[in-house]
């Protein structure tokens, strides 16, 4: 069984082969779940980024030809 030593400043270095096992790659997070028995189950939290498209709404509508071209002659106009 694979197992750490827990650092002064509460770190631990998860052995090679849970990392493999879970599937972990650098800078991905672990989410830990403590059980009414006293066990720890250990998970990883990893986003696939292409999961979230479309979950965040932009506040910015699309602007058309036509608004850009007069934005353009305004400007022009000023100079």
């Amino acid at each position: 069984m694979p197992s750490a030593k827990l650092t002064s400043k509460g770190q631990i270095t998860v052995p090679k082969e849970v990392r493999q096992a879970l599937g972990l790659n650098v800078g991905d997070r672990l989410a830990f779940r403590i059980c009414e028995d006293g066990t720890v189950q250990v998970r990883a939290e990893t986003i696939d980024l292409r999961s979230l498209r479309g979950s965040v709404r932009s506040r910015v509508k699309g602007v058309t030809v036509e608004a850009m071209n007069r934005a353009i002659r305004r400007s022009a106009a000023r100079r």
